[in-house]
């Protein structure tokens, strides 16, 4: 009797311990998955953020604006921020199809969270737009994205600020 108790307890042990085991490698190939799956999806905010510059620097409002998510905020500076798909919309339109518009970006940062649904992109970009007299000013500066997974595994922009690295005209002086 006494030896089928501790033959008992031993595979109780053994079991438990099994169980620890398992559950150990269990979370490690998930960590090392959320790893895999955090990386690839740093690959794909980079690539999506390079093809909506190229949309913007091809003019293209439809392509530029369908970027963001139908709950977007945009807050362009000097300007009211955009909220809905159609003040979204006409911000674009008004910054593509000015008299010598021209803008572009590149990432320079991109994190994504370790929960794998929300990421921002960092980075710089450049702009031309014409004045009134019709001379060319360019703009630099910087700007930050956040990204959020949508339910179909796309990301989608939840908000866009960009602000100008210039410094702020003096005012006009009065007569």
């Amino acid at each position: 009797m006494i030896g089928l108790t501790h033959w008992r307890r031993s595979a109780r042990r053994q079991l438990i311990l099994a169980g620890c085991s398992a559950l150990l490698s269990l979370a490690l190939v998930c960590q090392a998955q959320a790893a895999d799956t955090q990386a690839a999806d740093e690959q794909k905010l980079r690539e999506l953020d390079a093809q909506w510059s190229a949309a913007a620097g091809a003019k293209n409002v439809d392509k530029t604006v369908s970027y963001y998510s139908e709950d977007a905020v945009v807050l362009p500076p000097n300007s009211p921020s955009a909220t809905t798909r159609e003040a979204i919309r006409s911000a674009w339109k008004e910054m593509l199809t000015g008299p010598g518009a021209a803008i572009s970006w590149k990432a320079t940062k991109v994190e994504v969270a370790k929960s794998g649904d929300i990421a921002y992109v960092s980075g710089t970009y450049e702009e031309t737009v014409n004045d009134a007299s019709g001379t060319p000013i360019k703009d630099h500066g910087k700007y930050v994205e956040i990204f959020k997974k949508q339910t179909d595994g796309t990301w989608k922009a939840v908000v866009d600020i960009w602000n100008s690295d210039l410094p702020v005209p003096a005012p006009a002086e009065k007569k």
